[in-house]
């Protein structure tokens, strides 16, 4: 899997990203950590994406214990991690309802917590998750300046920002903002309506796709649009000799999106890697959009 730049400010990732995002009810963490660290290393994916809430607030710090037994070096891998939704937890007492959080004193804290969690000096890619609508964006986004100065943050991100929130806090900052995750696939493509992706592409940016496979509701779904987006992709994917999850990842892939993997299944996994290795024909890709908006 090749590694390409992110935005035009920069960093290199892999092509496809692992993000922990379905952590939280996973069974055995550290032996599944073990195990998807290793396979998305084999898959040529070293980019990797976390957030201080993931699999129970659990997941930084599980990941930072597997980096410190793997012989690979810090510089050999791309570290996203994000701050800015908090729920309630047990091991957060003072959290009694989600709600998000994107002042200066939780970015500086959550930051200082991360890197003691990923057992690093630095991170990649910071991203707040949502945006605080009462917040100081002045004091925010100086937040954000000054740990990039620092050097504990190298680039930041966003997660889930309309167009104009992506707006108004890039007025507010003196660095560029180098990506914002969007949920986007065969089952929800409203950011080709929202302006998200537009707006994404405007600014020299690649979006990253969470729930590139609609969290298994493309192969698994029982509703109607699920259903008949899953027909056409099986119609496709044997014009390609492929699988249909691997079609509905190439789909993105022709957007110019980063798929941002979040399932623990092994084969599924596999099928997303193999979307790279597809070119998909220009009417394929709107044979799909068409099915996607169940259009006939």
């Amino acid at each position: 899997m090749q590694q390409i730049y992110l935005s035009d400010s920069g960093p290199k990732v892999s092509q496809a990203v692992y993000g922990f995002y379905r952590w939280n009810d996973i069974t055995d963490a550290p032996a599944n950590m073990e195990r998807i660290v290793n396979l998305c290393l084999e898959l040529g994916i070293n980019t990797f994406d976390h957030a201080d809430i993931y699999g129970n607030y659990q997941c930084e710090a599980l990941f930072g214990e597997a980096l410190k037994r793997r012989s690979f070096k810090r510089s050999d891998v791309v570290l996203f991690t994000k701050c800015g939704l908090r729920v309630p937890h047990e091991s957060q007492p003072g959290v009694r309802i989600k709600h998000y959080d994107t002042s200066s004193k939780h970015i500086r804290a959550c930051v200082e917590s991360s890197l003691r969690n990923l057992n690093t000096d630095y991170i990649d890619i910071f991203l707040l998750n949502h945006l605080d609508p009462i917040s100081n964006l002045e004091e925010t986004a100086l937040a954000l300046e000054q740990l990039r100065d620092s050097g504990k943050v190298k680039n930041i991100g966003v997660v889930n920002f309309s167009v104009f929130q992506h707006q108004l806090l890039a007025s507010y900052l003196r660095i560029p903002i180098v990506t914002n995750h969007i949920e986007l696939n065969l089952l929800n493509t409203s950011a080709l309506d929202n302006g998200q992706l537009d707006y994404i592409k405007q600014r020299y940016m690649r979006p990253l796709a969470s729930a590139p496979l609609a969290g298994g509701r493309i192969a698994h779904g029982a509703d109607m649009l699920a259903t008949h987006v899953r027909e056409k992709l099986e119609e496709v994917a044997a014009r390609y000799n492929s699988d249909p999850e691997s079609i509905a990842v190439a789909w993105l892939v022709k957007l110019g999106a980063l798929p941002l993997i979040g399932t623990t299944n092994e084969q599924r996994m596999r099928n997303i890697a193999q979307a790279f290795t597809i070119d998909l024909d220009h009417q394929d890709w709107y044979e799909l959009y068409a099915a996607s908006r169940n259009v006939s």
